[in-house]
């Protein structure tokens, strides 16, 4: 049994692997401050002895007692609606939350393992992206307080890990979806599902001809533990290398939900990137991963979590559903 600390526990993706740690017989800490996550997405793991919730913010000071053998770090906004609105909150999760987390991964002689991101690339150049790419980012623009701390957060935990010998992964996810995935976060998928399920016009930024790459969580899941469990430092890129645009994902969405929702199109958002791809090579060479779930099955499960939720019709942008 390995104690492992998961920040953002109780978002999309932390919760999903809160639950597959948890199923695997660790203890696991989950930290969240809930200012994305929510108590629905880890409420059946607070009856179980190996679980437990810690109720803070990375970014203010913190100490755990005992033993700590892993941490994933994944406390940080990610959809650009959520840290347009908290850029502040937002760069420091991924600066001084890292610097708390690694301090305590020192101490307790853990492994931390960062989620950086593809907004590390900006605007690329270099299509696909390899992680020997160092990106085209505005660092003064509205999406820089996400992007550039999470380039931020990569350079300090080599600066650790080359000055202090610090035991930390790096990888760098491309866009993941699936369920638990929120209404109002602004990001394309849950968007085109909740316009979809409820005739709303599909609303499209742009031509619909910019590019993403999309990823089901429980592969995403298995590559971030795959990760763990590896000797390699990275980054390594975890996404699907598989290409769409966003005019194709609208049209899937529509066809699998029934939908009568008519496409309206929007003026591209600022620094919105134009394509998106993620070279796998390393992963798929060096830690043995690859996504398993094809599109449309993953979609299909996304759609259906969508269609429980209470207030689909009476959607938020806030974290509540």
């Amino acid at each position: 049994m390995k104690k492992i600390l998961v920040t953002g526990g109780a978002g999309f993706i932390g919760s999903h692997l809160c639950d597959t740690l948890v199923e695997k017989g660790n203890k696991v800490m989950c930290m969240d401050n809930f200012a994305t996550g929510h108590t629905y997405h880890i409420s059946h793991l607070l009856k179980k002895k190996n679980f437990k919730l810690i109720k803070h913010d990375v970014i203010k000071h913190f100490f755990i007692r005992g033993r700590i053998d892993q941490i994933y770090h994944l406390a940080s906004r990610a959809s650009p609606v959520d840290y347009q609105k908290f850029p502040t909150s937002t760069a420091l999760s991924n600066s001084i939350g890292t610097y708390n987390l690694v301090k305590l991964a020192l101490k307790k002689k853990a492994t931390l393992l960062f989620t950086s991101t593809s907004e590390a690339y900006g605007e690329p150049k270099e299509h696909p992206q390899k992680e020997s790419y160092w990106g085209n980012v505005n660092p003064v623009g509205v999406r820089s307080c996400y992007d550039e701390s999470k380039r931020f957060g990569e350079a300090l935990l080599m600066a650790f890990h080359r000055e202090m010998n610090a035991d930390v992964k790096i990888v760098r996810i491309f866009n993941t979806y699936g369920p638990r995935l929120r209404p109002g976060d602004g990001r394309v998928v849950s968007n085109f599902i909740r316009q979809a399920l409820t005739d709303e016009p599909i609303t499209i930024y742009g031509d619909g001809k910019q590019t993403r790459s999309f990823c089901y969580v429980n592969d995403m899941i298995r590559g971030l533990m795959m990760m763990m469990e590896s000797n390699y430092v990275g980054p390594k890129n975890l996404g699907n290398p598989r290409e769409y645009t966003i005019l194709e994902l609208a049209k899937t969405i529509k066809k699998l939900t029934g939908s009568k929702s008519k496409f309206i199109f929007k003026k591209m958002p600022e620094d919105d990137p134009t394509k998106r791809q993620p070279d796998i090579s390393k992963a798929r060479e060096l830690l043995g991963w690859k996504p398993e779930i094809e599109l449309k099955d993953g979609l299909k499960r996304t759609i259906e979590w969508f269609k429980i939720l209470p207030l689909i019709k009476n959607h938020n942008n806030n974290h509540d559903y």
